[in-house]
C-alpha cells in the first residue's frame, strides 16, 4: 500500500482538520464542505484523514461492510442469511476512501439491480455502486459544486439516512450507507445553490498561508515526502497513532457526553438571533459540541464548544446580501453567546441529556 502524505504533517489549515476529526468522531454531524483556492490541501487532508482511522469490524465476505454487532444496519443479504440461520464471518478491514468523479451517473452512485435477472430466474440480484463501496469510509467529492445537482440531492440525502434503498419494477435492495462527506470546491468555478450548501452539515472556508515560516514548512514536507515517502511516514507514524487513539476515544466517549436544556436554549436563541433559516443548523451544532467535547475529553459541554460548532456549522447559513460575504469567527458569535446565556437565566428547570435520543434526566434547581 502506497504511503498517504500524514494528516499531522499538514501544516495550519486548523479549521479544515479540526471539522474532519469532528465528522470522523461523530458521522452524523454530516460531512463537511472545504470551500478554498487551489493548492491548500484539500484533496490531501481527506485522503489523509482515511488513512488516518482505525481498522474496523465488518461481516467478512459483505461487498458492504456491514457491522457484525450493528444487526439493524445490516443489507438485505446479510439480513437474509441470517434470517437463513448462517453465521456470519467476522473480519477487519481499513476505513475506506472513495473519490467519486464528476461525471458520475445516478447508477453509478446508487448501484443498480438487475430486472431481467429478477423477472426471469426470481433472482435479486444488486450490483452494488459507490455508496456501497463508501459504507463506513470516507466519500470525497472533489468540485462537487461542478456535480449534477441530482446526484448531489443522492449523496447528500444518503449521507442523512444512513441507508441507501434501490427500487425497480417492484424490486427492492437496501444497505447501509455511513460515511463521511468530504466536498471539496473553489468558489471562483461556481457555486452550490444555497439548499445543497445547507445540507452539508460543516463548512470552512480556507486560503492559502501568508506566513513565509509556515510556507517554508510546507515546502521541506512536501520534498521530504516526495523523495523518501515511508521514512517521512515512518517520522509522522507516532503522531499520527496518537491521533487515531484520540478519535478512538472520543467515538467511545461520545455517547456519555451530556448537555442541558440551557445548552438547547442558548444554541437556539443564537440561531434565531442570526436569522439562520430552518433547524438543521440547531441540530449540527449540537452534534459538532458534543463531538468536540468527547475529542477534548470532557463528558459534558462548555461554551469554548458550542463556539467552535458555531464557527464551523455557520458559514454557509447565514443570510448574505449581494457581494457580501459571511465570514463567521469565534469573536463575532461569541457576544451572542453570552446574550443567549442570560437570557435562559430564569429557565426554570434544566433538564440533562446523554444524547440526542429520549434519554433524559431532569434536575431541579435549588
Amino acid at each position: 500500500m502506497p504511503c498517504i502524505f500524514p494528516f499531522t504533517a499538514i501544516v495550519g489549515q486548523e479549521p479544515m482538520k479540526r471539522a474532519l476529526i469532528l465528522n470522523a468522531i461523530h458521522p452524523q454531524i454530516g460531512g463537511v464542505l472545504i470551500r478554498g483556492e487551489r493548492g491548500t490541501a484539500k484533496s490531501t487532508a481527506a485522503r489523509a484523514l482515511a488513512a488516518l482511522l482505525p481498522e474496523i469490524d465488518v461481516v467478512a465476505d459483505c461487498p458492504f461492510g456491514c457491522d457484525p454487532d450493528q444487526p439493524a444496519m445490516w443489507c438485505t443479504r446479510c439480513h437474509e442469511r441470517a434470517q437463513a440461520g448462517e453465521t456470519l464471518p467476522r473480519g477487519k478491514r481499513r476505513t475506506g476512501f472513495i473519490d467519486l468523479p464528476v461525471s458520475a451517473t445516478e447508477d453509478r452512485v446508487v448501484g443498480t439491480l438487475d430486472i431481467e435477472r429478477a423477472i426471469q430466474k426470481g433472482e435479486r440480484r444488486f450490483e452494488p455502486g459507490v455508496l456501497a463501496a463508501a459504507n463506513r469510509g470516507v466519500l470525497y467529492v472533489d468540485e462537487v459544486n461542478l456535480l449534477d445537482d441530482h446526484v448531489v440531492d443522492l449523496l447528500l440525502d444518503a449521507a442523512a439516512m444512513g441507508v441507501n434503498v434501490v427500487e425497480r419494477e417492484g424490486v427492492s435492495f437496501s444497505h447501509p450507507a455511513r460515511f463521511i462527506l468530504v466536498g471539496t470546491m473553489n468558489p471562483e468555478e461556481g457555486d452550490l445553490r444555497p439548499q445543497l450548501l445547507d445540507r452539508f452539515g460543516l463548512c470552512v472556508e480556507i486560503e492559502g498561508i501568508h506566513s513565509p515560516g509556515a510556507r517554508v514548512q510546507i515546502i521541506e514536507n512536501n520534498l521530504a515526502f516526495e523523495s523518501a515517502p515511508e521514512e517521512f511516514c515512518e517520522e509522522h507514524s507516532p503522531k499520527e497513532r496518537m491521533l487515531s487513539d484520540e478519535i478512538a476515544r472520543a467515538r467511545e466517549l461520545l455517547p456519555e457526553v451530556r448537555f442541558t436544556r440551557s445548552d438547547l436554549l442558548t444554541i437556539a436563541t443564537m440561531m434565531s438571533q442570526l436569522g439562520v433559516d430552518g433547524h438543521r443548523a440547531d441540530l449540527v451544532m449540537l452534534k459538532t459540541a458534543r463531538a468536540h467535547a468527547a475529542f477534548e475529553g470532557r463528558t459534558r459541554l462548555t461554551d469554548d464548544d458550542i463556539l467552535l460548532a458555531a464557527e464551523l456549522a455557520l458559514p454557509h447559513r447565514l443570510r448574505r446580501q449581494p457581494l457580501q460575504d459571511a465570514q463567521v469567527t469565534l469573536s463575532d458569535v461569541a457576544q451572542r453567546l453570552v446574550d443567549a446565556r442570560a437570557r435562559n437565566l430564569t429557565e426554570p428547570e434544566e433538564s440533562e441529556h446523554q444524547d440526542e435520543n429520549v434519554q433524559t434526566t431532569v434536575k431541579k434547581k435549588a
